[in-house]
């Protein structure tokens, strides 16, 4: 029984600290979310695609702010880490693209 209210109060300040940090960065969460959707979204051909038609290519300005926010800002970057890495990771493995 004890374990199970440590375990209840655990994912409670977990679930309390991502909604705190999201309205923190709400435009980080935007960001977060459009790039989570498109990687759901994407075939594996389209993402193989992508990949090969922005090599050698400047990133747009927008983008290139974003991150640089993320370097000057160590929190507002684990933020946008812990909402992204899961799904691109999956993603991309079922396409082949990580080992």
């Amino acid at each position: 029984m004890k374990k199970r209210s440590l375990s209840c109060a655990m994912a409670s300040a977990l679930l309390l600290a991502n909604v705190a940090a999201a309205q923190q960065y709400p435009m980080l969460d935007a960001v977060a979310n459009r790039i989570v959707q498109k990687y759901q979204q994407s075939s594996c051909e389209q993402l193989w695609q992508e990949r090969a038609d922005k090599k050698g290519r400047p990133k747009p300005e927008g983008e290139q702010m974003a991150v640089q926010a993320m370097h000057n800002d160590p929190q507002m970057r684990a933020v946008f880490i812990d909402r992204v890495a899961a799904p691109i990771a999956n993603k991309m493995f079922e396409c082949g693209m990580i080992p």
